[in-house]
C-alpha cells in the first residue's frame, strides 16, 4: 500500500510489528533483527498490527530520540499522520519520548529495549550480526519493562541497585549491583542472551558478576577496560514514576477554534462518562500530567484531526509538563482499551458481551442470564475466566461464623443464609488432576463491627495455614458475591439485611420482610433483604413478602418463568408459611398494607449494567516508596509473573492479587491495602466493594488462570530460576581457550582458570539455546566452530566433587539413610553411567535434555526423588 499524494514507501498489511527510520527525511525499513535498538540521534515510526475478537487493532507510535534533530521529529509526526490517512483512521496514534515510553511500545520489546549513541547523520548503523568490534557499557533498568542505555565505559556510570552489561563484543559481562532484586538479575540476563544469540549468532560468551569477591577474573577484565575504582558506588536512583492518586486526576477539556484562536475549556472531571464526547468535536483528556490522550470525533474537520499531535503538544508546554510526555491519538469508534477504562461506563455499538448478551446504543434491554455447559470449565479455561467460575460448584462447603472473635461452626441445615450483622469464613473443597484444592472466601456483614471483620481475616489466616497456605482467599462484601460464590449455593443463597444467625438474638426477627430473587437456576440465583416498602419493588423481578399469616411471590411483568420458579424454592427457606403467587397489577389489598400502601416504584425495563466486556489488566504493585505506584503489563503472559512480585489483575468484576513465592513480607502483607488503594484511585471511580481475590504462586484456579493465553501448569516446577539459567551457561571446565583482546592482551585458560565464563558458540551449549543458531533445529546441531568441543553440559557433574555410588545405596533412601555429602535432590547424578541408562533406560545426556517435570516423574518412579 501506497499514496501517490505522500512520500510513504509501500506499507505491508499484515499482523505484528513493522519499524521505520527516518533516514534523510525519508520512512527506510529497519531490519527485522534490529527492532528493540534505538539510536538517540535519530527518530522512528513503529507500526504494530494485532488480533481482536472484533478484528484487528492498529497501533502507530512515533518515537523520539533524545538527541534527535527538530527536522526529524517533524518529519516523523507528519509521516504518522499520513499513514493514519491511508490505515483508513484505524490506527490509535503515540508520540513517544525516549526513556519515557508508553506500556503498550515497551510491550513489544519482550527482551527490552537498547539505546545506542549516535545515529543516522553520524554515519552509525544498525550492528550487522557477528561484529565483535564492540567495546561499550550498557546501564540495565527494570523488572517488567526492560530498557538499556549506552552510558561512560567508567566506574562513575555505575550504581549500587542496577544491572551494567559490559559488551566487549566476544564476551557480555554482566554486573549486578548488591541491591538488584532476582528479576532484574533474570531480565539483565534475558537481554545479554538476546544480544548474543541475535547480535553475534551465538557466538558469544556470558559472564556474571553477583559477587565481586566471587568473580576474581571477571572483575580483573572489568578493571582492565574501566580501570580501577576509586571510592564507594552510587546508591540506585528511584524510577520517577506517577503514582496511582495522580493517575486518578483525570480532566477532560474540549478544544476548538473561535476567531482563529484555538481554545482549550475544562469541561469535566472524575468521574467522566461517554456521553461528554461529542462527534462533532475534539478533546484533551488529561490523566494528571502523566499521559495525554487526545480523541478525535468522526464529524470533526480535517484540519483539527490534523492539528490533534500540534495541540496536544502546545497543551503540554502551556502546562508546564515535561517535554517527555506520553501523547495518544484516539479516533472515534477506535478507543484503546486504556482509553475506555479513564470512563465509568463505555458502550460498544451492537457489541456481543461474554455468552450472547448484546448491547444495542439507544435502545434498552433487560439483562439476560445466559446458562452455560460447567462441564466446559476444565476443557476451556478462558471459559472458567469469563464466567468467573473455579469450577462446577459441586465440591464440599464448612462454614464458620465469626463468634467472640472466633470460628464457630455453622449448622449445615442453614448453609446459604447470612446476616448483615455478622461475617462468615467459606471454606469450598474441589478435585483437580486428582488432588485437593481451596477457596477461602470471608463474607463480611454491612453491619458486623470493625473488631469482626478484623477476627474474619486473622482466623482466615489461620485457616489458610492449616490447609498448607493453598487456598485462594477471597474478600466478599455482602451484596457483592462473586458466581462461583453464588453457585456453590445451589439457589439457596439469602442475605438477609440485619441482624445475626447466633442463638442468642440481640433483636428479635421483625414480622414484615421483602426479599428480591434474582436468578434463573441454581448456579446463579440470589435473594436479598430489602426495606419492607412499595418502592423497593421492581418489574423485572420476583420478590417474596413474608408476614406472620402468609408468603406472598410476586411476579414482576418482566420476569421469566425459570425466575419463578427459582423464586419458590427460596419461598420455603425464608418462611413456612402458606405461599400465595400474585402478579403484578392483580395484587390483593393486604398485600399494599403489609408494605405501608401503595408507592412508584421502578418498572422500567433495565439496562445493562456493565455495558461492554472489559479488557483484562495486570500490574506489578509497588509501595516500597511510601507513594502507591503501578506498572501496567500489556500483552501479559505467565512469564510475567516473577517469583518475587505481587501482581495485581483487573477483571472488572473481580480483583485478584497474585502472590510470589518469593515476594517480599511487606508487599504480601499489603497486598489487599494495595488493591483496597487501587479500586479507591482509579480514575473510573470503581466500587470499592469489587471482590478481591487472593492468589498464591502454584495454586491458581481456573477463573485465574483463563485470563492468560496458553497457561503451563508446570511452569513452576519446570522452568528454570535465574540461578538456573546462570548455571545453564555453562562451565569454565568445558571451554579449553578463552581469549579476549583487550589493547593487544591475551586472557587465555591459564589466567582465567576459574573465571564464570560461559562459551554458548560450542557444542557444550544447553539444548535452550542450540535453537536459536542460525534456525538450525537443536538435535541436527553441529559443531562449525574454532571453538573446542570436548564436554557437554548435558552430562550433570556429579554435586560437590562427591564420587559414585552403587544403585542400592541410593534408590528409595530417606536424606539420614544417603552417604554424607551426597545431594538428596541430585542422587540420580552419583550413580555410574552403565547404572543409569539400567535404571532409566536413556543416558544421562537424554535425561538431562527433558523438560524437569518429566525429570521428576522418573526420579519419583524409581525411588530417586
Amino acid at each position: 500500500m501506497a499514496d501517490g499524494d505522500t512520500n510513504l514507501p509501500p506499507i505491508e498489511r499484515k499482523l505484528g510489528l513493522q519499524i521505520w527510520g527516518i533516514e534523510n527525511m525519508k520512512m527506510v525499513p529497519v531490519p527485522e533483527k534490529a527492532y528493540g535498538t534505538f539510536f538517540e540521534g535519530d527518530c522512528y515510526i513503529v507500526l504494530h498490527t494485532k488480533r481482536t475478537s472484533r478484528g484487528s487493532s492498529v497501533d502507530l507510535h512515533y518515537w523520539i530520540g533524545r538527541d534527535s534533530s527538530q527536522d526529524e521529529q517533524g518529519a516523523a509526526a507528519m509521516y504518522v499522520t499520513q499513514l493514519d490517512t491511508a490505515l483508513g483512521g484505524s490506527p490509535v496514534q503515540h508520540r513517544e519520548v525516549q526513556g519515557h515510553e508508553s506500556e503498550t511500545f515497551q510491550s513489544y520489546f519482550r527482551n527490552g529495549i537498547i539505546y545506542k549513541k549516535g545515529g543516522v547523520a553520524s554515519g552509525f548503523k544498525h550492528v550487522e550480526t557477528n561484529m565483535y568490534n564492540i567495546k561499550r557499557l550498557l546501564h540495565v533498568k527494570g523488572k517488567k519493562h526492560v530498557s538499556a542505555t549506552e552510558v561512560a565505559l567508567s566506574w562513575d556510570s555505575f550504581n549500587k541497585g542496577d544491572v551494567f552489561l559490559l559488551d566487549l563484543g566476544k564476551v557480555l559481562i554482566q554486573w549486578n549491583g548488591p541491591s538488584c532484586s532476582i528479576a532484574e538479575k533474570s531480565r539483565g540476563l534475558a537481554l545479554a542472551r538476546s544480544i548474543r544469540d541475535s547480535e553475534r549468532g551465538g557466538r558469544a560468551q556470558i559472564g556474571i558478576i553477583d559477587n565481586e569477591r566471587d568473580s576474581p577474573d571477571l572483575m580483573q577484565i572489568m578493571r582492565m577496560v574501566l580501570g580501577e575504582r576509586r571510592g564507594e558506588l552510587r546508591d540506585a536512583t528511584p524510577d520517577t514514576k506517577a503514582d496511582e492518586l495522580q493517575k486518578a486526576n483525570v480532566r477532560l477539556y474540549h478544544v476548538y477554534e473561535k476567531d482563529n484562536d484555538l481554545v482549550v475549556q475544562e469541561i469535566a472531571t472524575r468521574p467522566l462518562t461517554q456521553d461528554l464526547l461529542q462527534h462533532e468535536d475534539c478533546y484533551i483528556l488529561d490523566q494528571g500530567g502523566f499521559k495525554i490522550y487526545v480523541w478525535r470525533g468522526k464529524a470533526s474537520s480535517p484540519e483539527e484531526k490534523k492539528a490533534a499531535f500540534t495541540r496536544a503538544v502546545g497543551f503540554i508546554q502551556a502546562k508546564g509538563y515535561p517535554s517527555s510526555t506520553n501523547v495518544e491519538v484516539i479516533n472515534d469508534g477506535a478507543e484503546s482499551a486504556m482509553f475506555k477504562q479513564l470512563f465509568q461506563r463505555w458502550t460498544e455499538k451492537n457489541e456481543t458481551q461474554g455468552l450472547g448478551k448484546v448491547y444495542t446504543t439507544g435502545k434498552i434491554a433487560k439483562v439476560e442470564q445466559v446458562k452455560f455447559d460447567t462441564t466446559q470449565l476444565h476443557a476451556r479455561p478462558e471459559l472458567a475466566a469469563e464466567q468467573r467460575m473455579v469450577d462446577d460448584a459441586s465440591g464440599e462447603i464448612e462454614v464458620w461464623r465469626i463468634e467472640d472473635l472466633e470460628m464457630q461452626p455453622v449448622n449445615p441445615k442453614t448453609y446459604g443464609q447470612f446476616y448483615g450483622g455478622d461475617c462468615y469464613l467459606v471454606l469450598y473443597t474441589y478435585l483437580r488432576s486428582g488432588r485437593p484444592h481451596y477457596v477461602l472466601y470471608m463474607w463480611q456483614g454491612r453491619h458486623a463491627s470493625v473488631d469482626e471483620i478484623t477476627a474474619c481475616a486473622l482466623n482466615a489466616i489461620e485457616l489458610d495455614k492449616k490447609y498448607g497456605d493453598e487456598a485462594v482467599q477471597v474478600r466478599v462484601t455482602m451484596g457483592k458475591e462473586p458466581r462461583h460464590f453464588l453457585a456453590i449455593f445451589k439457589g439457596r443463597l439469602v442475605i438477609y439485611e440485619g441482624g445475626t444467625s447466633r442463638a442468642q438474638k440481640s433483636s428479635p426477627e421483625p414480622p414484615i420482610r421483602l426479599f428480591q430473587v434474582r436468578g434463573t437456576d441454581e448456579v446463579n440465583t440470589k435473594a436479598t433483604e430489602v426495606p419492607a416498602r412499595a418502592s423497593s419493588l421492581n418489574s423485572n423481578d420476583v420478590f417474596l413478602l413474608t408476614t406472620s399469616q402468609v408468603c406472598y411471590l410476586w411476579c414482576g411483568k418482566g420476569c421469566s418463568g425459570d425466575e419463578r420458579e427459582m423464586a419458590k424454592m427460596v419461598a420455603d427457606i425464608v418462611s413456612r408459611r402458606d405461599k400465595h403467587t400474585i402478579l403484578e397489577g392483580q395484587e390483593p389489598a393486604e398485600f399494599w398494607e403489609a408494605l405501608g400502601g401503595k408507592a412508584p416504584y421502578a418498572s422500567e425495563k433495565r439496562f445493562q449494567e456493565q455495558s461492554t466486556q472489559y479488557q483484562p489488566r495486570l500490574f506489578e504493585c509497588s509501595n516500597q516508596t511510601g507513594r502507591f505506584i503501578m506498572t501496567e503489563v500489556v500483552g501479559f503472559c505467565q512469564e510475567d509473573l516473577d517469583e518475587d512480585d505481587v501482581m495485581l489483575l483487573d477483571t472488572w468484576e473481580e480483583i485478584f492479587l497474585w502472590v510470589g513465592k518469593a515476594s517480599n513480607a511487606q508487599e504480601r502483607n499489603e497486598a489487599i491495602a494495595s488493591a483496597k488503594e487501587y479500586l479507591k484511585t482509579h480514575p473510573a471511580g470503581r466500587d470499592l466493594a469489587t471482590p478481591i481475590i487472593l492468589v498464591k504462586q502454584g495454586y491458581e484456579p481456573l477463573n485465574f488462570t483463563g485470563w492468560f493465553n496458553a497457561w503451563d501448569p508446570y511452569k513452576w516446577s519446570d522452568g528454570k530460576s535465574y540461578e538456573e539459567m546462570k548455571n545453564s551457561l555453562g562451565d569454565v571446565s568445558a571451554i579449553s581457550e578463552i581469549k579476549v583482546d583487550l589493547n593487544n592482551l591475551s586472557l587465555n585458560k591459564r589466567t582465567l582458570s576459574t573465571t564464570n565464563l560461559a562459551g554458548s558458540g560450542t557444542a557444550n551449549a544447553s539444548s535452550e539455546y542450540k535453537s536459536h543458531f542460525s534456525n538450525s533445529d537443536s538435535n541436527s546441531y553441529s559443531n562449525s566452530n574454532n571453538y573446542n568441543s570436548s564436554n557437554n553440559s548435558h552430562s550433570s557433574p556429579v554435586p560437590n566433587g562427591e564420587g559414585i555410588y552403587s544403585r542400592e545405596v541410593l534408590m528409595h533412601r530417606t536424606v539420614d539413610e544417603l552417604p554424607e555429602g551426597v545431594d538428596p535432590t541430585k542422587k540420580e547424578c552419583y550413580l555410574s553411567d552403565a547404572d543409569f541408562h539400567d535404571i532409566f533406560g536413556k543416558s544421562k545426556d537424554e535425561f538431562y535434555q527433558m523438560p524437569k517435570w518429566k525429570q521428576q516423574n522418573e526420579k519419583k518412579q524409581f525411588g530417586l526423588f
